[in-house]
């Protein structure tokens, strides 16, 4: 509970009373802990799993104000003979519904042994929404856009900011990590457990950290995957995805640069860019439907994050370079297969409010000057989106609290688990993490996806699950193999790539684990 409160409370008991010094003074939560749980089946996809809903404090400084509504859902361990208690879990956003988790990790072998939890956190799906009113487009979607649109991108933040404020009710600054945090000690309580365990992806990291921090009595094992940076909260981190985007494309660039004769894109990474560029202004010009320069940016983005697609971006871009109409269109129809991808990663959910628990900058010129850096050095990705005034630069609202410092101070050594190439949650965001809370880390090498345990990473499963199950820690600094690039092999060592298809990439995407969740 906030320390002021807990003082006022201890010394109304004192003086009040007379009870006492070592006496604990009355829990102001102590209704909502007592609470009945009544389970019942999840209703459409996830009626496999129970489904409950809780009240919680809108303020937990005046516990006794307004309430608001926790859905949850569950998932039993299969096991029961060999349970080990309540697995809490997060799939991120911030603002994504955790209902449908423990249908997600129902063929793992935690299920076996924890009883799975999903959360919609304050704010979402089913519990206490906050409902933002759409705001009119003012930008075009443009990847490199110029210096004199920069003001509609400006107004265009704007506007959202203050459509979502009209309508957020009385709720908007209370929806936080931190307090989202509390309402998870909350759902502890009511289902009995003296401690929860905890498995947290991408914005659930930070989340799983600040709980732990605010209570860390309550904390057993926890498993942080794909890391967010402790000192990046919020606008340096999405400047960052920038940077691992264009890192993605210069690896997959020298890797195609390596094989010029199946390609014949360049000898060398600066070779296989300058190509790119020269695909870029062709699109910028003469559009293929709708596969423009913008889309063809993003493609290439995402194309070159994961491994297994090397091959076909490669393809695309060669499609795409073509004066032929049938080989360009092949092309374009691949391309916004990733394009598509990489926009759907964009935003989600109360992302506008809980990223403006952190103060960003004001200066609109601040956001102008990286804009201009970021269209030129990183179009790819959608990066300028990452450089851009966001509704938290016109935040019109105060956040009742600073952003908790996370620190580990008396639960478990947990586990971070992190991929080389996210461009969601940069690698470097996963060591610090580590690093700040004393925990083990293990990196996937030569990887792009995020969100790795149960994606189909036999390594990342096991150490996770002899973690989580047996209680035995991967080695401090640890690797697991990421997907394997496509096999083509190098100049003078023979052999061809394999045709593009567009299908085989949408199949590879669906598979991705967590990030292919709807």
């Amino acid at each position: 509970m906030p320390r002021f409160l807990s003082f006022v409370l201890g010394v109304i008991a004192l003086t009040a009373t007379g009870v006492s010094a070592s006496a604990d003074p009355p829990d102001p939560l102590a209704e909502y802990h007592a609470q009945p749980v009544k389970w019942a089946q999840c209703s459409g996809k996830l009626a496999e799993l129970e489904c409950a809903t809780l009240v919680a404090p809108l303020d937990y400084a005046k516990p006794a104000g307004d309430r608001i509504n926790l859905t949850i859902s569950r998932k039993k361990a299969a096991a029961q003979d060999r349970r080990r208690g309540v697995l809490f879990t997060n799939p991120g956003g911030p603002g994504g519904s955790g209902l449908g988790l423990p249908l997600f990790l129902a063929k793992s072998e935690l299920a076996q042994v924890y009883d799975v939890i999903g959360i919609d956190p304050r704010g979402v799906g089913g519990s206490t929404a906050l409902n933002c009113r759409a705001a009119p487009a003012i930008a075009e979607p443009d990847s490199r856009p110029a210096d004199g649109e920069f003001g509609k991108w400006a107004a265009e933040a704007r506007e959202a900011e203050e459509a979502c404020q009209k309508s957020a009710g009385g709720i908007r600054q209370f929806v936080s990590t931190a307090n989202t945090a509390r309402d998870m000690d909350v759902v502890r309580a009511v289902l009995g457990e003296a401690k929860i365990n905890y498995l947290g992806y991408s914005y659930g990291t930070y989340l799983g950290a600040v709980y732990g921090t605010l209570f860390p009595n309550r904390l057993d094992r926890s498993v942080l995957d794909s890391a967010v940076h402790p000192e990046w909260i919020w606008h340096e981190q999405f400047r960052q995805q920038a940077v691992a985007y264009r890192r993605g494309v210069e690896a997959w660039a020298s890797w195609v640069g390596e094989r010029n004769e199946k390609f014949a894109l360049g000898k060398s990474r600066d070779e296989v860019l300058a190509e790119l560029e020269k695909v870029a202004a062709k699109l910028h010009t003469t559009p293929i439907g709708e596969h423009n320069r913008s889309s063809f940016d993003g493609a290439v983005g995402v194309g070159s994050r994961y491994r297994p697609l090397w091959s076909d971006l490669a393809s695309i871009v060669v499609k795409l370079r073509s004066g032929e109409k049938p080989e360009n269109t092949e092309g374009a129809k691949a391309g916004q297969v990733l394009a598509k991808t990489g926009l759907d990663e964009l935003r989600s959910g109360v992302f506008d409010t809980v990223t403006c628990e952190s103060d960003w900058p004001t200066d609109l010129h601040v956001y102008y000057e990286d804009m201009r850096t970021f269209r030129e050095r990183y179009p790819f990705g959608f990066g300028i989106v990452r450089a851009a005034p966001m509704t938290c630069t016109f935040r019109s609202f105060t956040p009742p609290e600073p952003p908790v410092r996370i620190a580990r101070n008396g639960y478990p050594v947990g586990v971070v688990v992190q991929s080389e190439g996210d461009t969601q949650t940069q690698y470097a965001s996963g060591p610090a993490m580590a690093e700040r809370l004393g925990h083990n880390l293990i990196t996937v090498v030569d990887e792009g996806k995020h969100g790795l345990y149960n994606g189909g990473n036999s390594c990342v499963d096991g150490k996770v699950n002899r973690y989580l199950i047996d209680g035995a820690l991967p080695g401090s600094s640890s690797e697991c193999t990421g997907d394997p690039r496509p096999d083509v092999p190098k100049d003078g060592q023979g052999g061809a790539a394999p045709a593009l298809s567009a299908d085989r990439m949408q199949t590879y995407l669906d598979g991705r684990g967590l990030s292919a969740r709807p």
